[in-house]
This record gives C-alpha cells, structure tokens and sequence, in this order.
C-alpha cells in the first residue's frame, strides 16, 4: 500500500478518490483549507490544514509519502493561476523529498498530442477559451511546470463529468479517438486511483470517457 499526498480532497471528484483510497488500504495525507468540509474519518487519513500556495503548508504535505495526488483546480474566487502555482509548489516540495510520482486533474480543453479532436471537440474547446479563457489558460500553464519537472507525471483530462452512479467501466484514449464526451465522477475517480500504482502514462494525458 502507498502513502498518498491528496490536495482536493474536499472536491466533488477528490472526496470520492479520497474514499476510494482509504477503502483501498492506502493511507493519505490530504491538505485542505476546511477540515469540517471532510465528510471521512478513518486511522489512515491524517488531515491537514492549510493552502496549496504555502510552501511550508504543501511540504508538510508531502514529506514521507510515495505519491502524489493534486485534484484541485479553478472555483469560485480563486486566483487566476492558482493551478499553474499550486503544482508548482507541490513539484518543488517533491523534488525535495525524493517523491517522483505525480497524478493531476485536467479537462479536456488541454490538448495532447495524440489527440484528434472532431468538430465538437473543437468548438467546445473554442468557447472555453472564450469564456474561460484564463481557466484553459491555468492548466496549460500547470502543465508546462511539469513538463519541466523531471518528475513521472500524468495529467487525467475527463469530459463532461457527472453525479451520475458509476458503470464500473470506463474508457482510456485521446480527445477524439475512441472516447465519448462525458463520465460520471465515480468512474473518473476510479481511474484515478489506479494511476498509484500504474505508470503506463507516465508523462502524458490520457482522456477518459464511458
């Protein structure tokens, strides 16, 4: 079992890889802002509090696990490049503690290479830049931090997710290629947790659909 580093953990997609994790046998260390938006109790979950842009907090964090988990990203008020700043508080607080691997969350406005994306594809990714364009702007800039890291990175980009209940299923490919537009946050989480322990996409950004 590993020992995760968890940052998103009270979000709607990091509390179900929290609870998938704990479930799973994994202890977590998750950094949250408010610990009483944490609806999990268990043994092998040590909270802490604090913000992913303070270095001393994001260490703290870190410090003695073997993997990575950074579910965070854009809401409501939050700074512009809070993704872009974050993953590089977490890269750096990593290379200091000799931890490699690490697992983000993305859309799938964040483009890949071997993606083929199709007409809808493309106009969706047309007005998010439009609309929110700083938010497409945010994950591409967290990517570039971890393409620069050295680190054994993979970016998770999901479609249109749901509160839909899980297939128990899911489908792993490129934006355009053998995928669909939408997943319910259950099997997204799924996914995720299996990228603890898989390396297969080490470096890149699979996108996963039902």
């Amino acid at each position: 079992m590993a020992v995760i580093a968890l940052f998103g953990a009270t979000g709607k997609t990091g509390g179900r890889v929290l609870q998938r994790a704990l479930a799973a046998g994994h202890e977590v260390r998750a950094l949250v802002r408010d610990p009483s938006k944490l609806a999990v109790a268990d043994e092998r979950l040590t909270v802490l509090t604090g913000d992913v842009l303070d270095p001393e907090a994001v260490d703290r964090t870190v410090a003695g696990t073997d993997v990575v988990l950074s579910l965070f990203g854009q809401v409501k008020g939050s700074p512009r490049t809070v993704q872009t700043d974050g993953t590089r508080t977490i890269v750096e607080a990593m290379q200091r503690h000799g931890v490699h691997r690490l697992v983000t969350l993305s859309g799938g406005g964040l483009r890949a290479p071997q993606d083929q994306p199709k007409l809808p594809d493309r106009i969706i990714r047309t007005l998010l830049r439009l609309l929110s364009g700083h938010v497409l702007a945010d994950a591409e800039g967290h990517l570039a931090v971890l393409q620069s890291s050295g680190l054994d990175w993979t970016v998770v980009r999901g479609p249109m997710l749901t509160e839909d209940p899980g297939k128990g299923r899911y489908r792993v490919g490129w934006v355009g290629v053998g995928t669909s537009t939408r997943i319910s946050r259950d099997d997204l989480a799924d996914f995720i947790l299996t990228q603890v322990d898989d390396a297969t996409f080490a470096r890149q950004l699979p996108f996963v659909s039902d």
